[in-house]
C-alpha cells in the first residue's frame, strides 16, 4: 500500500521504516530538511513540502499525520484540507484530545475528506516490536487501511483494533496513558521505599530482575526499570522532575465529568506536578502554620 507520512521524527520515522520493511511505499516529509534526509537514508521517498507529498501520492490518497497535538495538528489538517481531494483519507496518529478529533473529523467531512484517529503506543521500541494501535473512524475506511495497520502492529491479529467512531481511538489512548501514569507511580514509590531501607542493603536492580519472572507485577515497565537500574544504579544523574504530555490531565478531567472515581490516576498526575515545584510555597506555608499554632521549629534555607 502507498502512504504519505507527515512528521518523520522519533515516532514517525520509525513507523515509516516498519512500513517499508513490510513492503509498503512511504512518501514522507517533515518540518526540517535534515529530518527528511535522514529518513531517505532509511528508504523513505522524501519530499520537502506537504504540497510535494500530496502531488506524489496516487488518489485516493492516505496521509498519516504525526505532528504535536493541539494547534500544530489543527494547522496541518487545515493545510491538508486545501490540498487533498474528496475521498482522500487523513490519519491522525498523534496524542490529540478526542474532542478535538471529533471536531476535526466533522470539518474534514464537510470537505469530502475521510478521517481516522489512531491512538499509537509503543514509543522507540515500536520499530522492532510493533505498535499498539487504537483506531477510531468509519469501519469502511479502517478496513481500507488494514494493510498498514497490520504492518505497524506487533502481528496482523494482535495489538490493534477498530474501537469505535471518530474520537474513540484517541479516547482509548488517553485512558491508556492515564493508567500508565498510575502504574509508573506505583513502581516508583515501591522502589523508593526499598531504597530508603538502607540497613537491609537491598540491590534494587537484583530485586527488579527477580520480579521480572514469575511475579504478578512482571511487565514491560519493570523490564525498563531493570535496565535503567543496571546502567544508573544510584539515579543521581537524573533530575527529580517529571513532565506530562497532557493525556493524564485529560483522563482526570474526563473522570470528573463522568463522575468516575479515579484516585490513583489523579494522584499520579499530581505527583508529576509536585516534582516541578522547586520553591513549593505550599510546603513553606505548611511549616509556618505548624510554627504559628504549635511552636514547632522551622528549618531555614541552608540548614
Amino acid at each position: 500500500m502507498e502512504l504519505g507520512m507527515i512528521g518523520l521524527g522519533r515516532m514517525g520515522g520509525n513507523m515509516a521504516e516498519r512500513l517499508l520493511r513490510a513492503g509498503h511505499r512511504v512518501i514522507g516529509t517533515s518540518r526540517t530538511r535534515g529530518t527528511v534526509e535522514e529518513a531517505m537514508k532509511r528508504g523513505v521517498e522524501g519530499v520537502f513540502s506537504v504540497q510535494e507529498l500530496v502531488t506524489a501520492l496516487t488518489p485516493p490518497r492516505a496521509v498519516w499525520v504525526m505532528v504535536p497535538a493541539g494547534q500544530p495538528t489543527d494547522d496541518m489538517l487545515a493545510h491538508l484540507a486545501d490540498l487533498l481531494s474528496p475521498g482522500d483519507i487523513v490519519i491522525d496518529g498523534g496524542n490529540s484530545n478526542y474532542r478535538d478529533t471529533m471536531r476535526r473529523a466533522a470539518r474534514l467531512a464537510d470537505r469530502g475528506l475521510r478521517m481516522v484517529d489512531v491512538g499509537t503506543s509503543g514509543g522507540i521500541w515500536g520499530l522492532e516490536h510493533g505498535y499498539s494501535l487504537m483506531v477510531g473512524g468509519e469501519a469502511e475506511v479502517v478496513e481500507h487501511l488494514r494493510p498498514v495497520l497490520e504492518a505497524l502492529a506487533p502481528a496482523p491479529d494482535r495489538g490493534w483494533g477498530h474501537v469505535g467512531p471518530h474520537g474513540a481511538g484517541h479516547f482509548v489512548k488517553m485512558v491508556h496513558n492515564g493508567i500508565e501514569y498510575g502504574m509508573m507511580q506505583a513502581f516508583a514509590e515501591g522502589f523508593a521505599i526499598m531504597s530508603r531501607k538502607t540497613e537491609l542493603g537491598l540491590d534494587l536492580h537484583q530485586v527488579a530482575e527477580i520480579w521480572r519472572d514469575g511475579s504478578v507485577v512482571r511487565s514491560w515497565l519493570l523490564d525498563l526499570i531493570s535496565g535503567a537500574l543496571e546502567t544508573t544504579p544510584d539515579l543521581t544523574t537524573i533530575a527529580p522532575y517529571v513532565e506530562d504530555s497532557g493525556e493524564g490531565r485529560w483522563t482526570v478531567q474526563e473522570a470528573i465529568d463522568l463522575d468516575v472515581s479515579a484516585p490513583v490516576i489523579t494522584l499520579s498526575l499530581l505527583q508529576r506536578l509536585r516534582s516541578r515545584d522547586e520553591e513549593s510555597i505550599a510546603d513553606r506555608l505548611l511549616a509556618l502554620m505548624r510554627q504559628q499554632f504549635g511552636g514547632h521549629a522551622v528549618r531555614r534555607e541552608g540548614e
